[in-house]
């Protein structure tokens, strides 16, 4: 099985790189890809933008490489309750290809943030988005208070229900 992964965040230190690298290192029986989307930075989509310069190729890139995916693993970071806004141009960018972004790939949605409420603004709109652009969730988890539950030196989750939580939502890929 081909996973593709992300953190939906441009940041060099980002919580969420860092939960979705530990999830991967977890998928033992799949073949993991993490992009970063620093990767894919494009000018501001505009519908002038596309009317003049088309498409970009690093659009194009992106939605390739999730459609070469059999699942999809992704941890959103948010900001001011909602996606970053790394994330979101290139999502609008992609969804110019396809509006079915996700391409029917089951997916799993993660986020972390150092508050207690773990992301649940952007999980709450991702997970009511994602079947509408072609997205099958199969699970979702919030990591609050990521700093008391992740042990940055050694790139793992130190609670062992929320190690168990995560273990359980990535099994959910291979069903």
């Amino acid at each position: 099985m081909k996973i593709c992964a992300f953190a939906a965040s441009s940041s060099s230190k980002s919580i969420n790189r860092q939960l979705v690298t530990y999830a991967c290192s977890l998928l033992e029986r799949a073949e993991t890809e993490i992009l970063d989307l620093n990767d894919y930075e494009m000018p501001i989509y505009s519908s002038d933008q596309e009317e003049t310069g088309g498409i970009p190729q690093l659009a194009h890139d992106f939605y390739g490489k999730l459609g070469a995916a059999d699942a999809l693993l992704i941890s959103y970071a948010e900001h001011n309750g909602s996606y970053t806004a790394a994330y979101k141009n290139i999502y609008d960018w992609a969804s110019r290809i396809d509006a079915k972004v996700f391409q029917g790939k089951p997916m799993v949605l993660l986020s972390a943030s150092p508050g207690p409420r773990g992301g649940a603004n952007v999980m709450a709109a991702i997970k009511a988005a994602a079947p509408h652009f072609g997205g099958d969730v199969k699970a979702i988890l919030s990591i609050g208070k990521f700093y008391n539950n992740f042990d940055m030196e050694k790139g793992c989750l130190t609670d062992a229900e929320l190690d168990a939580k995560l273990r359980a939502a990535l099994a959910t890929l291979h069903g």
